[in-house]
């Protein structure tokens, strides 16, 4: 078995975190946490980044990324194709305790795609849409990548952090900012900024989520895939956890699978599921880490 060690960077910090991490009480249980961190994966050749020392559902992960992509706000969407990752954080009881008594059972409210597809837009909860036109930042980095003259810009950042709307939001957005930068002309990388990581549930999907969007903006606008560069806040795993987190950061990783889109599309909004191929994923057995709202 080749060493990945890439893989490593994500187990060592789960050590880290066991071995020195600070025990915290919060919002929703005890943690053990540190402060700040960065990983580094590379994207070249078609590798994605899947976590292999347990399985990943990384389709689940994808059709909530193509769910963010669309700028939707309604999980009831995500729960038709057989995904409940929000289902927690949406629920009467969990919006009620954020004073969000008007929303729909399974509104997020302004968060994620939707400030993606229009931050800043006033926030209609009954249908999940925006009352008017906000900034599309995606088309717009969609937009300076596609034009070789402006494709290495430093400007090219995106941002789900909207100060204005976080109480309208069921839950303030974890991921909160990525950059893409473009090297040699046609190298495209993500750099992403969050705050706040669940080390066990959360990380493994925002690692193969921001690598699948790098890999989908590189293929969608005539670019080769690089880095993602993942920057963290506050990194925890909760007391929980700790016991699966001590059987995972023991195992060896398998090397990472490649990914294939199959086709271009012409919008953004186009892609399917269906249009990702992973191939030669080897991944250890489930580690069953419930998910705290």
């Amino acid at each position: 078995m080749s060493c990945n060690l890439e893989e490593k960077q994500y187990l060592d910090l789960i050590k880290n975190i066991i071995e020195n991490g600070c025990l915290e009480e919060g919002r929703n249980g005890n943690t053990l946490s540190t402060f700040g961190a960065s990983l580094r994966f590379s994207l070249k050749d078609g590798k994605i980044p899947i976590i292999t020392t347990k399985k990943t559902a990384w389709k689940t992960c994808l059709k909530e990324l193509l769910w963010f992509i669309s700028g939707n706000t309604d999980t009831k969407i995500l729960q038709e194709k057989g995904v409940h990752i929000w289902d927690g954080n949406t629920s009467r009881e969990f919006l009620d305790s954020r004073n969000l008594n008007d929303y729909p059972e399974g509104m997020i409210g302004p968060s994620y795609g939707y400030q993606w597809r229009s931050f800043g837009a006033n926030y209609n909860c009954s249908t999940g849409k925006p009352f008017e036109k906000g900034i599309d930042q995606l088309q717009y980095i969609i937009d300076q990548l596609k034009d070789c003259k402006t494709r290495n810009s430093r400007r090219l950042v995106m941002t789900a952090w909207n100060p204005t709307q976080l109480d309208e939001m069921a839950l303030p957005p974890c991921h909160i900012l990525c950059q893409f930068h473009v090297h040699n002309t046609n190298q495209l990388s993500c750099s992403m900024y969050q705050r706040s990581n669940d080390e066990c549930c959360g990380t493994p999907f925002n690692i193969a989520s921001y690598s699948f969007l790098t890999h989908l903006l590189a293929k969608h606008c005539g670019l080769e895939a690089y880095e993602f560069v993942y920057f963290k806040g506050n990194c925890h795993i909760y007391e929980e956890h700790i016991e699966g987190a001590k059987l995972q950061m023991n195992r060896e990783p398998f090397p990472f699978p490649i990914l294939n889109i199959k086709e271009m599309r012409e919008n953004i909004n186009d892609y399917q599921i269906q249009d990702f191929e992973i191939n030669n994923y080897q991944y250890h057995e489930t580690i069953y880490y419930k998910m705290v709202a």
